[in-house]
Parts: C-alpha cells; sequence; structure tokens
C-alpha cells in the first residue's frame, strides 16, 4: 500500500499528468450531467412511457452507429494532435448539449431527438478514446497500472457526482421538459472548462509521437489504417485475449442495465425509505457503483503487483458470477445494491487491467486505431446484449433466468481465461525459460509485453 501511495503521489507530481486528469474529470462530470438529464427525459418523463424495447432502441440509435464508424477515429488520432481533439471536441459537444436542451424544452422526440443524442455520444467516445491514448504521454510506464486506475476510476466517480448532482438538481428544477432541459444546457459548462484546461498542453505533447502527413485522409487511408490496426491486435496475443474478455463482460453488463433500469422504471416505484425507488433509487445505485468503482482503483494496483494482471481478471469474473447468483436474483432493492455495488467494483477492476495491457502491448503509432477498436467493441457488445434483453425480459425487470446465465456467464468466462493465460505462460516458459520448473514459471503470470525470443524480431507486442 505505501508503494502504492508513493506511485499516485509522484504521477501526481506530474503537471502534464495533473491536466490531463482535470481535463477527464471536467469532461465527465459534463457527462454525468448530460446523461442524467437523458434518462430523465427518457425514463422518468411523466409525459413519455419507456418499455424494455424503447430502452433498448434509444440505447442503440444513440450508441451503435457511433460504434460502426468509430474505428476511424481511431486513424484520425494517430494523424492528429491528441491535444487539439480534446480542445475541439469538447468545444463542440458543448455546442451539441445546447441543442439537445432545445429540443427537450419543445417536447422534440423521435429520430430528430436521437441524432442530437447520437452526436453528443460520438463525440464523448472520441474525447475518451483521444484521453487513453494520450495517457502513456503522461506517465511512465511501471507506473501505467496505476494511472489508468487513478484517471479512469476518478472519471468514472465523476460522472457519477454529476449524475448526483443533476438528479438532485431536477429536485428544484422539476422532472418536467424544461427541468430536463436546464440540466442538459447545464453539462455544457464542464465541457468549456476542459476545454480550457487542455490547452495548456503543448501541441504535440500528447501524441501521436512521430510526424504525421497533414494531408486528410480519404476512406481508402482510413479502411487501410484500420487493417493494419487490426492486424497490430492480433498480432499481440495479450491485447487479443484482454479485448475478447471485455466484450464477454460487456455483453453481461448490458443485460444487467436494463434489468436495473427496469426494476426501477416499473418495479421499485416507491419514492421514500432507506432504498427508495425511481429516479431517486437509480442515483443511490449510481453512487453505490461509484463506490465499487473507487474501491477497485484502490485495490487493484496492489493486487495486480501480488497476482499479475491475469490472476486478477480470472478472479474479478469468477467475483462478478458469484455476485449476481448470490445477489440480483433477489429482486430488492437492498440486494440490487449490493449487486450493483459488487459488479462496479469487478467492472473497473477488469477495465483497468485491460487498458494498462492495451497501453502496454501495442505501439504508440497504433494506439489510437486500437482504443477507438476498443471503443467500438465496448459500445457494439453493449447494444447487442440491450436488444436481446429487450426481447427476453419482462417489462418489470425481474427475470431469474437471465441472472443466472448472467453467472454462469461470468464464471465459464473465468474458466477460459484461465486456461488461456496457463497455456500461454507454459509456452513463455518453453521458449525462453527451458527446463524450468513450473512451479517458478507461474510466478510470472503477465498480460504485458510478450516475452518472446529476441530473433523474433518483435519485442514489443
Amino acid at each position: 500500500m505505501a508503494d502504492r501511495a508513493g506511485t499516485v503521489r509522484a504521477l501526481l507530481s506530474r503537471p502534464d499528468f495533473r491536466r490531463l486528469l482535470t481535463t477527464r474529470l471536467s469532461g465527465q462530470f459534463g457527462d454525468g450531467v448530460f446523461q442524467a438529464a437523458l434518462a430523465g427525459t427518457v425514463l422518468f418523463n411523466p409525459s413519455r412511457a419507456a418499455d424494455p424495447v424503447d430502452v433498448a432502441a434509444g440505447f442503440a440509435v444513440l450508441l451503435l452507429p457511433y460504434s460502426l464508424i468509430g474505428p476511424f477515429t481511431g486513424v484520425w488520432l494517430d494523424r492528429w494532435s491528441r491535444r487539439q481533439v480534446l480542445l475541439l471536441a469538447n468545444v463542440v459537444r458543448a455546442g451539441l448539449v445546447a441543442v439537445v436542451a432545445a429540443l427537450i424544452l419543445a417536447d422534440v422526440a423521435g429520430p430528430a431527438f436521437y441524432a442530437a443524442g447520437l452526436l453528443v455520444v460520438s463525440v464523448n467516445r472520441f474525447v475518451l478514446s483521444a484521453l487513453s491514448a494520450g495517457l502513456p504521454h503522461t506517465a511512465d510506464e511501471p507506473s501505467l497500472v496505476s494511472a489508468n486506475a487513478l484517471s479512469t476510476t476518478s472519471g468514472a466517480v465523476a460522472a457519477v457526482l454529476g449524475g448526483g448532482s443533476a438528479i438532485l438538481a431536477s429536485a428544484l428544477a422539476g422532472s418536467g421538459n424544461g427541468g430536463y432541459a436546464l440540466l442538459a444546457a447545464g453539462s455544457a459548462v464542464p465541457y468549456l472548462i476542459a476545454s480550457a484546461v487542455v490547452a495548456g498542453f503543448a501541441r504535440g505533447h500528447l501524441g501521436p509521437d512521430h510526424d504525421v502527413p497533414p494531408d486528410r485522409a480519404g476512406v481508402r487511408d482510413v479502411l487501410h489504417g484500420m487493417v493494419a490496426g487490426a492486424r497490430h491486435v492480433l498480432a499481440h496475443p495479450p491485447a487479443t485475449a484482454v479485448l475478447t474478455v471485455m466484450a464477454v463482460h460487456r455483453l453481461f453488463y448490458g443485460l444487467l442495465t436494463l434489468v436495473v433500469l427496469l426494476l426501477y422504471r416499473n418495479t421499485f416505484t416507491d419514492g421514500g425509505g432507506l432504498f427508495p425507488g425511481g429516479l431517486a433509487g437509480l442515483g443511490q445505485v449510481l453512487a453505490l457503483g461509484a463506490v465499487g468503482t473507487l474501491l477497485a482503483a484502490a485495490v487493484t494496483p496492489a493486487a495486480v503487483r501480488r497476482l499479475g494482471k491475469a490472476r486478477w481478471i480470472t478472479l474479478m469474473l469468477a467475483v462478478g458470477g458469484v455476485g449476481q447468483l448470490a445477489l440480483g436474483g433477489l429482486f430488492r432493492p437492498t440486494t440490487t445494491v449490493a449487486a450493483v455495488f459488487t459488479l462496479g467494483f469487478v467492472a473497473q477492476a477488469v477495465k483497468i487491467c485491460v487498458d494498462t495491457t492495451l497501453q502496454e502491448s501495442v505501439d504508440d503509432d497504433f494506439r489510437g486505431r486500437v482504443f477507438s477498436v476498443y471503443d467500438t467493441l465496448f459500445n457494439v457488445t453493449f447494444v447487442v446484449s440491450l436488444i436481446a434483453g429487450a426481447f427476453l425480459l419482462p417489462a418489470s425487470g425481474e427475470s431469474v433466468a437471465a441472472l443466472v446465465g448472467v453467472g454462469a456467464g461470468y464464471l465459464l468466462t473465468a474458466a477460459a481465461f484461465a486456461r488461456w493465460c496457463a497455456r500461454r505462460q507454459r509456452r513463455i516458459s518453453d521458449t525462453l525459460h527451458p527446463g524450468e520448473p513450473v512451479a517458478d514459471a507461474r510466478r510470472r503470470p503477465e498480460l504485458g509485453r510478450d516475452r518472446r525470443p529476441a530473433t523474433s524480431g518483435n519485442a514489443t507486442s
């Protein structure tokens, strides 16, 4: 724990890391406010109704189109100054949320409303990809686990705080179109602050490292770049493995998200008590999920140093399976909050390891493309799960079969990943340490850089 504290102090002593972290915190606080305004408008506005298909359709319209074009942004992140991307993108989304606010106020629904929301979400994912691709330029490689734990977790907490603040403000502003429009417009302020903060970086500080031709990338160039990026990932087994784990996790996470939304929309309707229903209860769930996220950030760096990323991911998947089986199936506000707390811990612990593995195992010139593929996978699997859940789940959200399937799926994924890691470790040991006892080889379970022979010509996979 002392080592971790020292690493965090060292990170926070770096002005460039503090500046990038502040950019993230301000932007994700704005995300929380904006997302709460959207959730209130779509799910809890008395003038609108929502069933599982409506909820899934809303997510699909907002996320799936961007997911299909998201990989193209990675090529641009490897061509353009990431500092400029963050500066301009935050200004653009501040303008876009003002448009969304106007549509809410005018009670506009349907394609126009979702199209405006789609634009905001698209820019948000662009910003998060740029933040992840630029992070290694503000932290030394040995501290990347702690840097990811601190930055991504504090960003997630900032988003929850933004959402919580918006929920509290809605009690004053009202639950009608006017109140939610005011909340949506308010999210522009932290976006503009984020843009002002990132402007303090030199243009090339966040990469890409090499000079890039200033010409505009055509569609053919983008496609060639994405093929090269995909090949780069496939040539690095640790990156391929963790992206697969994350995709499977997001399938389960999407289904559980829809279960929770439906429970608080249609089943947990009592607004009073220690564990209320409705929008207030959903805010409580988000807060407890954020606590789980924060705890994961505190525990994960030390756990990784002790166990390695591979074993920690495996353990977290197993905890996710047991947690959902033991807690979620009771369908009570108290146990639902506990299940979401567990899921928040598991999701963030796994994400920290996935982010770090990608940053360690891919070259900087490909990071933008890799993280855009990562974001695409992140969104597509989530939306696919939501769409499936919309037709499988009852409107009440109560489905024991769904939770049993999710719990068993987590456990099977943990077993499969553990088996893959064991086989990979044996291959590495046989190649680099012939004749070494298996017990000694197992002391080095790691997912970072490949340990291939020098003759392979690729020492940084």
